[in-house]
C-alpha cells in the first residue's frame, strides 16, 4: 500500500522513525538511569503502548481519562499531573497512578492525606521563576503570573508542615528546546530550592526536551540528570512528548476543490479544527510536504517570481523531481470559515 491509496483524511504513524526516537531515548535512560515517561497529551496512539514501552519507563498524563489510558494500554509506571483536581477524579486516581503531582499548597493539602493512605507518591509543580522561551510568551510557564507551579516566595510564607509527605519536585519550563535551555534552568532550580531537593526522592524535569531532533545535545543533558542524581540523590525523572514521536507521522489529506477568489485556495478534506487543533491554540503552521511555507501570498506574488525567497531543504529536493511544479496556493477545508 501507498500513500495514494489510503483513504483520506488519515494519520499514517511511521513506525520505523518512532523506533529510531525511542532507541534515542532508551540510550539516554541507560546512561544515566533517569526514568524516561510518555507524555500523552503529545501522543496518545494507543497501538504503539506496547512497543513503546519496551523502551521507556512509562506514560505521564494531563488528567483522569488520560491516566485511565496509560494505565490500561502501558502499564508501567503511571504519573499524572493537573492544574487542579476534583475530588471525585483523585479517588479514581489514587487506584491507577504512582505519583500524583499538585500545582498548589492548596491542592496539596487538600489531598495528601488521601494519596498517604493510598500509597501514592505525592509530587509538588515548582516554578523556578527562570524564562527560557524568548519572544514566545505564550508556551512560558515561567512568565510573569503564571499560574502553573509554586515559587520559592510562597514556599517560605507556608507552614513548615507543607512538604511533610512530598516525595518529589516537578517542574516544566521548556518547550521543543534544546539542553542547555535545560541547563540554565537546573541553575535556577538548585538556587532556590536546592536545600529542599535534598529532601526529596525524586526531581521529574517535565517534558519539552527535544532530545530527538538532529541537533540536540545529548551530552549536555546526560550532565545536568547525573549532576542531579549524585549532587541529590533522587531518582530523576523526564516526560518528552513529541521527542518520542517528533517526525514519525503525517496527516495525510485530499484536495477537493480549487477556488481561485483573488487567492487560489485550495479545498482540503481536513482541516486545523478537526485535525490538527494545536496549531489553532499554540499557534503555528505545520510543514506540508514539499512545499515552502510563504508567510505573504501577494507579496511573494509581487516580488519577481519570488526569486528573493529563501527555498528550504524540501523545495530544493523536490526541484530535481520530473513531477516538481512551482505553484503558490491557500490551504483550506470544507469548514464554514472563509
Amino acid at each position: 500500500m501507498t500513500i495514494d491509496d489510503i483513504t483520506t483524511p488519515a494519520y499514517i504513524i511511521d513506525e520505523n522513525i518512532l523506533v529510531h526516537n525511542l532507541e534515542i531515548l532508551k540510550y539516554v535512560e541507560d546512561k544515566t538511569g533517569c526514568k524516561i515517561l510518555l507524555a500523552q497529551k503529545a501522543f496518545s496512539a494507543f497501538y504503539e503502548y506496547p512497543l513503546i514501552g519496551r523502551y521507556i519507563s512509562g506514560t505521564t498524563a494531563s488528567g483522569l481519562y488520560e491516566a485511565r489510558l496509560g494505565r490500561e494500554e502501558m502499564n508501567k509506571e503511571n504519573h499524572v499531573y493537573a492544574p487542579a483536581y476534583k475530588e471525585k477524579d483523585i479517588d479514581e486516581l489514587v487506584k491507577i497512578c504512582d505519583h500524583i503531582i499538585f500545582n498548589s499548597i492548596g491542592q496539596l493539602m487538600r489531598y495528601k492525606e488521601k494519596c498517604i493512605r493510598s500509597g501514592i507518591s505525592i509530587g509538588l509543580r515548582i516554578n523556578p521563576e527562570i524564562s527560557t522561551q524568548g519572544d514566545n510568551a505564550i508556551y512560558d510557564p515561567c512568565a510573569y503570573g503564571s499560574r502553573l507551579g509554586v515559587t520559592i516566595d510562597m514556599l517560605n510564607k507556608a507552614d513548615e508542615e507543607v512538604l511533610n509527605g512530598v516525595e518529589g519536585l516537578h517542574f516544566h519550563t521548556l518547550c521543543e528546546q534544546n539542553s542547555d535551555a535545560l541547563a540554565i534552568t537546573l541553575k535556577a532550580v538548585e538556587d532556590k530550592f536546592g536545600h529542599i531537593m535534598k529532601n526529596m526522592k525524586w526531581i521529574n524535569m517535565g517534558g519539552g526536551h527535544h532530545i530527538t531532533r538532529k541537533d540536540y545535545d545529548i551530552d549536555t543533558l546526560i550532565g545536568c540528570v547525573n549532576h542531579i542524581k549524585s549532587e541529590y540523590n533522587v531518582q530523576v525523572y523526564l516526560e518528552p512528548g513529541e521527542a518520542v514521536a517528533l517526525n514519525a507521522g503525517y496527516l495525510v489529506t485530499e484536495v477537493l476543490d480549487k477556488v481561485d477568489n483573488g487567492i487560489e485556495t485550495l479545498i482540503l478534506d481536513a482541516s486545523a479544527a478537526c485535525h490538527m487543533p494545536d496549531v489553532l491554540e499554540m499557534p503555528y503552521t505545520p510543514p506540508l510536504r514539499g512545499a515552502q511555507i510563504i508567510k505573504n501570498i501577494k507579496e511573494y506574488k509581487d516580488v519577481t517570481a519570488g526569486k528573493d525567497i529563501q527555498e528550504n531543504e524540501d523545495i530544493r529536493k523536490y526541484k530535481d523531481k520530473k513531477e516538481y511544479r512551482e505553484n503558490v496556493y491557500r490551504l483550506s477545508s470544507y469548514t464554514c470559515l472563509a
